[in-house]
């Protein structure tokens, strides 16, 4: 992997990112906030999910007000906390067509967003983990080497 710089902390919030003074906003949010009015079932499949990215190396949790993200030098994923399971993202380097893609935005040949759903632990699979990990990489930005 090609070396990259330090990351940059804003001095605001703390969060880090690759790029100095990127554009955000600023705010510290509660990751139990997210849960407080769903079923106990949506927790226990973030936990699941979580565990499965945690696997693959360590990993930033950003509670947004809307969103939780995922961060190693940069966002990779997002997950939205539902009534019914978990409404996300990957960030990959590569187009995929799956069905359990139900929207795939390309921005730039390196760069490309695919939007999900899980409604059970067992959707958590040997797929959706290759996924991850590729997900990973471009956290770490090695899509760029």
């Amino acid at each position: 992997m090609m070396e990259r710089p330090p990351l940059w902390r804003c001095p605001e919030c703390g969060r880090s990112f690759a790029n100095p003074n990127q554009s955000h906003a600023c705010g510290r949010h509660d990751l139990e906030a997210h849960f407080a009015r769903r079923p106990s079932e949506v927790r226990a499949l973030f936990d699941a999910f979580l565990a499965a990215l945690e696997e693959i190396g360590p990993v930033e949790v950003l509670p947004q007000k809307t969103r939780i993200a995922f961060h190693v030098r940069m966002s990779f994923a997002q997950v939205t906390p539902r009534k019914n399971g978990l409404e996300g993202h990957f960030v990959l380097a590569r187009r995929i067509e799956d069905p359990r893609f139900f929207e795939v935005t390309t921005f730039s040949p390196r760069n490309h967003l695919h939007r999900f759903r899980i409604r059970r632990p067992e959707e958590i699979d040997a797929a959706m983990k290759a996924w991850m990990r590729e997900a990973y990489a471009v956290g770490e930005q090695r899509h760029l080497d």
